[in-house]
């Protein structure tokens, strides 16, 4: 069973590291270089009123992904970005 929740500044970390695996990867994203705690919880903070977090445990809530929604700089004010990671091997 898969648990959808908002996303916290204390779902960073994990964030993070799901992130970077796959970025480590390569191939499935965009991104290129690893992210940080950090990184994660400054992009959540930006834009509150105008993105949307969430992350997705499993039933032995470990982080397995998580999506967000907001906008991008590159792209016309009425678009959006949309961004979602799935854990290595659960896609």
């Amino acid at each position: 069973m898969i648990t959808v929740r908002p996303a916290a500044a204390l779902d960073a970390p994990d964030m993070a590291r799901l992130l970077n695996e796959i970025i480590a990867i390569g191939g499935t994203t965009a991104m290129t270089r690893p992210v940080t705690a950090t990184d994660m919880r400054d992009r959540m903070a930006a834009n509150p009123d105008q993105s949307a977090w969430h992350v997705a445990f499993d039933d032995k809530d470990a982080l397995c992904g998580f999506q967000w929604i907001g906008p991008h700089p590159d792209l016309p004010a009425e678009a959006c970005d949309v961004a979602t990671f799935v854990q290595t091997g659960r896609t």
